[in-house]
């Protein structure tokens, strides 16, 4: 199904009009990165604008997870990974990683998307056809031969040390 694993994207570019104040690449730019990597590997998922018109249905984000390790500046190419951890009828959880075109880790995504119906008066959640399920299972399978990404599965908080007893 693909070359190499995990997915690798086209090499991107960061634009000018996506630098922020501070001199490097806005943070929500970061996502615009991957969720283009998404776009790529999606059409040999079977998912895309076509499949959209023909079924009426469609992906949505639920949850997108970034963790930002290193800064990327005007002009800067880049290329993002996409490494499939799981799925079911209606989700699938994904992990991508943004590497500077020198090979050094800029950031991860980690996405939980869901499978959405459009079609009706509201979208809602509904199970993906056999062939794009049995597209996923290739995919997952084929990617667990990869190890499980460090970085997946975190969350978000403040440690806190338990206070010391007199």
């Amino acid at each position: 199904m693909h070359d190499t694993l995990p997915f690798k994207s086209a090499p991107m570019q960061v634009l000018p009009d996506w630098i922020d104040f501070n001199g490097h690449l806005n943070m929500a730019y970061y996502s615009v990165l991957m969720d283009q990597c998404a776009d790529q590997v999606y059409p040999s998922l079977g998912f895309g604008p076509d499949y959209r018109d023909r079924t009426g249905c469609t992906t949505y984000v639920a949850e997108f997870h970034v963790c930002y390790v290193r800064e990327l500046h005007e002009g800067d190419r880049v290329w993002a990974s996409f490494h499939l951890l799981d799925h079911d009828a209606k989700r699938f959880h994904s992990y991508q990683e943004l590497f500077h075109e020198d090979g050094w880790l800029a950031a991860t995504g980690e996405a939980l998307t869901l499978h959405v119906d459009q079609s009706g008066d509201t979208p809602r959640v509904a199970p993906m056809p056999e062939d794009v399920s049995t597209r996923l299972a290739m995919m997952q399978e084929a990617h667990s031969v990869l190890p499980r990404p460090a970085r997946a599965g975190r969350t978000i908080g403040i440690p806190r040390r338990p206070a010391a007893t007199p």
